[in-house]
């Protein structure tokens, strides 16, 4: 129980301390106008209360990646208790709060017109493109479940494909109305649930405390087959909405829409992936709780899905109430998930080709392919799905990493001005991460490398392939700091 009430308390401080430092650095200035206030248009700039905005972000980066990916990344073992905690306040909430800042400082600017601000225009041509199938992916991936959790829940001629058709007339309406129309009204209910839950499940953690194991025991990894799924990089991807997600830089320009100062960037952007940082972290402890070990953890996610597991853990300490949040959440989520996913997804189109929103029948326009797209993702296999969303999530965060490193250099007061470090540092961290994944997954090449080289030496291979990338990147970087190729701009 003490390493995981230490592991909460840099979390805590790290929102305090390490966020303030955030706020100096981007200049957050509650005096400087926002989007909402210049562009304010009755569709998605629209004007929002700061808990609101909170909750909303809050459950739109999170869904069920700091529940679905923390329990099954605490297999890694007692690393994944330091991945979360330190992952979210140097990683995540740095990426998270200023990707929301820049959208601010850029009108509202969605991610590629972010990245390509930065970047260059070939870099946004080619980010329009990725993002766009990432988040129709996503919003692929976010039906199925909860489609066969209702289907399990209603009467039989109620099945899947009836409540998959809901769902998507859902995602339909969701995207093209207003966003204080459903988003606005419904969001922050089901982010105070997913909160909520969150605190439950933490005080049967206090209750059953002696189960837990500490940090510092059995500090190994627990997977079945460590060889083909070694901690580096396998749990950084595993574990990303609980750490850092490419995901939320997409997210975040939704609500730098509504954001009416810039006094609420901190808890908005910020506090948003250090309450999510917290929740991984309690689902990950109550995961190897619960379970009583490893060994019958392993054993309880055999079927492939965590969620009969949070069902369990939700009943057998909340009761009944722990029951119906657990179906609120395992439901919910996902779907907020999606359709959040694909309203970005208009905004990106619409950006790329100056449409204006204000006219439905341009939103309509506009949505159909993407429906049309995100349905014909849905007619590969679900863990073929899921697979390439992972890795494809973590390049997302690499290209935003690496223009909020080119943003903050820019940015420079002189030559020893080094605010650009802290997203240098977990660029190139992730840049790593993400590279030898790619190399070494059996979804990336590591389905034609192991067969070929066998698995350690693929292995080794990918961390080397992984480093010669990062240090490609940073001779690149530190190039252009030299020659004064990065032409200043003010954040």
């Amino acid at each position: 129980m003490l390493s995981f009430l230490i592991a909460l308390a840099v979390l805590i401080l790290g929102y305090i301390l390490y966020g303030g430092l955030m706020t100096r650095i981007a200049g957050q200035d509650p005096k400087r106008p926002t989007p909402v206030q210049t562009r304010a248009d009755g569709v998605d700039y629209i004007p929002l209360r700061p808990w609101k905005i909170f909750l909303i972000q809050f459950l739109n980066i999170a869904g069920l990646g700091p529940i679905f990916g923390a329990i099954m990344g605490v297999m890694y073992g007692p690393a994944a208790f330091l991945w979360i905690a330190l992952g979210t306040i140097f990683a995540g909430a740095v990426h998270d709060y200023l990707s929301g800042m820049m959208s601010v400082r850029m009108g509202g600017a969605s991610l590629p017109a972010m990245v390509g601000s930065q970047l260059g225009g070939g870099v946004r041509k080619t980010l329009n493109v990725f993002t766009i199938l990432l988040l129709t992916l996503v919003g692929a991936v976010f039906v199925y479940n909860p489609a066969d959790l209702l289907a399990g829940l209603t009467p039989e001629h109620l099945d899947r494909t009836f409540w998959v058709a809901v769902i998507l007339l859902y995602f339909v309406a969701a995207t093209l109305l207003p966003i204080d129309k459903i988003i606005g009204k419904i969001y922050p209910i089901f982010g105070f649930a997913l909160l909520f839950m969150a605190a439950g499940i933490m005080v049967g953690l206090v209750v059953h405390h002696a189960d837990m194991p500490e940090i510092w025991e059995q500090m190994y990894n627990h997977k079945p087959n460590p060889e083909l799924n070694p901690v580096f990089p396998m749990m950084f991807v595993t574990i990303a909405c609980g750490a850092i997600s490419g995901f939320h830089a997409t997210q975040s320009p939704l609500m730098a829409r509504c954001l009416t100062n810039e006094r609420y960037a901190k808890p908005v952007f910020y506090g948003a992936m250090v309450a999510e940082g917290v929740v991984a972290l309690i689902w990950a402890a109550a995961a190897i709780t619960f379970c009583h070990g490893y060994d019958a953890l392993q054993e309880a996610l055999a079927g492939g899905s965590p969620a009969p597991l949070v069902n369990d853990i939700s009943v057998g300490w909340l009761g009944t109430v722990g029951g119906v949040l657990a179906i609120i959440g395992v439901i919910a989520a996902p779907i907020t998930s999606g359709d959040t996913a694909l309203r970005s997804c208009r905004l990106i189109v619409a950006e790329a080709f100056g449409v204006d929103q204000k006219n439905i029948l341009k939103r309509l326009i506009i949505s159909l392919p993407l429906f049309a797209i995100t349905f014909a993702i849905m007619l590969l296999p679900y863990d073929v799905m899921w697979r390439y969303f992972a890795w494809c999530n973590q390049v997302l965060s690499v290209f935003t990493l690496w223009t909020l490193t080119v943003w903050l250099a820019r940015a420079r007061h002189s030559a020893s001005d080094r605010r650009y470090l802290v997203t240098l540092l977990p660029a190139l961290f992730m840049t790593m991460v993400t590279v030898s994944y790619i190399v070494f997954a059996p979804e990336g090449l590591g389905i034609v490398l192991q067969g070929w080289l066998g698995v350690h030496t693929a292995y080794l291979l990918a961390l080397f392939v992984g480093f010669v990338v990062c240090c490609a990147f940073l001779a690149i970087f530190r190039r252009c700091l030299k020659s004064n190729s990065l032409k200043p701009n003010a954040l």
